[in-house]
């Protein structure tokens, strides 16, 4: 398995951004590489730190193209195949949690390091009929917000930056976590404040 990670690290940076697009993509759909495409996104930025946007965009764009192939199997009738696979408890907690908080349910593990389990909630948008759109700009906008910052983190403190990921990943990443659900608190209050104002 070692062999095979270092192989993909070696073959995402010989492409650089098309790499980290291909490495992303593969993570977010079938194949689970825990942790890679966070590492690819510090080495690359660190090698070239004014390129850091465009690899945090094609992060986000392999990661949005994988989410979506698990999104359409789940939303084009793969629940029994899911029930099959994944035991019923898990996905009906994922379900209802949609049908609480909707795409916020998406958002938090999107943000969140492994061993947050992302994508049972990919799928769970799937069969919870969540809107395509709603589905893309959730996951856009959670992924492009942990690849940013791990981008910025790679720019102000280079190979420090990875040491910082494996010994306070977990942390980052709750924080990132923690800043959007109260960014969403704050936008629900303040729509209720005002529709009933």
């Amino acid at each position: 398995m070692r062999a095979f990670i270092t192989s993909l690290y070696a073959f995402a940076l010989s492409l650089g951004g098309p790499g980290l697009f291909t490495i992303a993509a593969l993570d977010s759909s079938f194949v689970s590489l825990p942790q890679v495409n966070d590492l690819l996104v510090v080495l690359m930025v660190t090698e070239h730190k004014a390129w850091m946007p465009y690899y945090a965009l094609m992060a986000t764009l392999g990661s949005v193209v994988g989410c979506s192939i698990l999104y359409t199997i789940a939303n084009k009738g793969g629940e029994a195949l899911l029930r099959r696979r994944l035991s019923s408890g898990r996905l009906d907690r994922a379900l209802a949690l949609y049908r609480r908080y909707g795409v916020l349910a998406l958002m938090v593990p999107a943000l969140l390091p492994p061993p947050a389990p992302f994508k049972l909630f990919v799928l769970g948008a799937g069969l919870a009929g969540v809107p395509p759109v709603k589905f893309v700009l959730g996951v856009a906008v959670a992924r492009g917000l942990r690849y940013l910052i791990l981008g910025t983190l790679a720019v102000y403190y280079g190979d420090a930056a990875i040491e910082l990921m494996k010994t306070h990943g977990p942390v980052v990443g709750l924080s990132m976590a923690g800043l959007i659900v109260a960014a969403a608190v704050a936008w629900f209050v303040w729509r209720r404040r005002t529709a009933h104002a």
